[in-house]
C-alpha cells in the first residue's frame, strides 16, 4: 500500500528538531501536482501544499516532520525501519510521521474534492515552535489563503483507531512568586520578617484552588504548586525570601490576566515579585462544527466506532490554528509509545487512518 511506503521513506529522514534532514524536499517532490511554498524562517522549515479542484472551503491538514532524539537502548536503528509482528518501529512512528504520510497520501489520492485541499508541515513542533506552524498561517493570512477548515493529525487515539477525537486543548501558564522579608536570628522573631510565616496563612488559599468550575470538556484550572523554596538549610536563620513554583493548565474559562488578578489578591499586602509565562492559550472548537462533525461520521463509516471527543492532553499546532480563527480537530493513531525508546506504529492502524482522511475528503460538505 503506497501509504506505508511513504512512512518508511518519511521515518528513515533523521528529523531532529528543528532539521528536517531534506523531508521537506522529498515531500515536495512526492506531492507534484500540488502549488508548494517553502517558507525557512531561522533554521525552520514550513511546507504548503495547495491544490484547488473548485470554489468551496479551503481544508486544511496540518502536521509536523520532526521528531524527538532517538535516546539509548532502542532494539534497532530508530532511523532505520523495522517491521515486526504488525508494526512499525521507528523514532516518529507515532509521533507524528504516520498522521504526515496519512494526510499527504489521502490528499495526492483526492481526484475530486468541492473546493481547496492544503497541507501545512513544520520542521519545528517538538521544540519552541515559534517559527513553525504560526508563520506559516500568518503568511496565508498575508496573502487571504487561510483554510476555512483544519485537522492536525496528532497521534490522538488511545485503545483503538479513532476512538478520540481532540476538539481543543487546555493553555499553560507557568508562575514565579517571590515573596519578600526581612533575614535574621530565629531566636529573635519580632526582629524578622519571615516570609514562610507569611504564605503559610495564606497557602490555603492558593495551594490546589480551582480558578473555574470547569465545564463539559474541561476540568477545573486548577493552580498546582511546583516548588517551593527559601533559606539557607539552617535552623537559626529565617530567610529574606520565598519562592513558589506553579503551573495552570487552563480552560478557555480562565485566562493569563484572570490569574494574574487571582495573585494579586491574594498576595496583597505583602512585598512580593510575580512572574506569569503564558507558554500556550485554551482552545475549544465548537463540537457542531463541520469539521467536527464530517470526521466524526468519517470515523463511523470507516472503523464503525464513535469518537469521544476530548481535549485532554499537551499542546498541539492545533493551538495555532485556533488562533487565527480556523475550526480545527485533532485526529490520528494511538499514541501509547509516542518519545518513547521502540516507538512503533500498527499497520493496520496507518491504513484506517489514510482512509478515515479519505473519507473526509470525499465526504466533506
Amino acid at each position: 500500500m503506497e501509504v506505508i511506503k511513504l512512512l518508511k521513506e518519511l521515518l528513515k529522514f533523521r528529523s531532529i528538531t528543528p532539521d528536517d534532514d531534506g523531508a521537506m524536499s522529498y515531500i515536495e517532490r512526492y506531492m507534484s501536482g500540488f502549488e508548494a511554498k517553502l517558507l525557512e524562517i531561522n533554521g525552520v522549515k514550513n511546507l504548503i501544499l495547495t491544490k484547488k479542484f473548485g470554489d468551496g472551503v479551503n481544508l486544511c491538514f496540518g502536521g509536523h516532520i520532526d521528531v524527538v532524539p532517538p535516546g539509548d537502548g532502542w532494539s534497532s536503528d530508530p532511523f532505520k525501519p523495522v517491521d515486526k509482528d504488525g508494526y512499525i518501529y521507528a523514532r516518529g512512528a507515532q509521533d507524528m510521521k504516520s498522521g504526515v504520510a496519512a494526510m499527504l497520501q489521502a490528499c495526492k489520492d483526492s481526484k475530486n474534492f468541492n473546493g481547496t485541499l492544503s497541507l501545512i508541515i513544520t520542521s519545528d513542533e517538538e521544540g519552541d515552535g515559534i517559527y513553525g506552524t504560526k508563520e506559516a498561517l500568518r503568511y496565508l493570512k498575508d496573502n487571504n489563503a487561510l483554510p476555512d477548515f483544519a485537522i492536525v493529525a496528532e497521534p490522538t487515539s488511545t485503545n483503538e483507531i479513532g476512538d478520540m477525537i481532540k476538539i481543543g486543548r487546555r493553555g499553560s501558564i507557568n508562575g514565579v512568586i517571590t515573596i519578600k522579608g526581612v533575614q535574621g536570628h530565629a531566636a529573635y522573631p519580632s526582629k524578622c520578617v519571615n516570609p514562610i510565616h507569611q504564605v503559610s496563612q495564606i497557602l490555603p488559599k492558593f495551594a490546589g484552588y480551582d480558578m473555574d468550575a470547569g465545564s463539559r470538556y474541561f476540568d477545573p484550572s486548577k493552580i498546582v504548586i511546583t516548588d517551593i523554596r527559601g533559606g539557607m538549610e539552617v535552623c537559626n536563620v529565617t530567610p529574606s525570601e520565598l519562592k513558589i513554583m506553579f503551573n495552570i493548565r487552563n480552560s478557555d474559562q480562565t485566562s493569563y490576566e484572570d490569574v494574574k488578578g487571582y495573585c494579586d489578591e491574594i498576595f496583597n499586602g505583602l512585598r512580593y515579585e510575580l512572574s506569569l509565562k503564558e507558554s500556550s492559550k485554551p482552545f475549544l472548537t465548537d463540537d457542531n462544527s463541520k469539521i467536527a462533525i464530517n470526521l466524526k461520521n468519517s470515523i463511523e463509516r470507516v472503523c464503525g466506532i464513535s469518537p469521544e471527543l476530548s481535549t485532554t492532553g499537551g499542546t498541539s499546532d492545533a493551538r495555532y490554528f485556533a488562533a487565527f480563527g480556523i475550526p480545527v480537530v485533532e485526529c490520528g493513531v494511538v499514541n501509547d509509545r509516542i518519545h518513547a525508546v521502540d516507538e512503533r506504529v500498527s499497520v493496520s492502524e496507518i491504513k484506517k487512518l489514510y482512509e478515515i482522511f479519505s473519507d473526509l475528503i470525499l465526504h466533506f460538505k
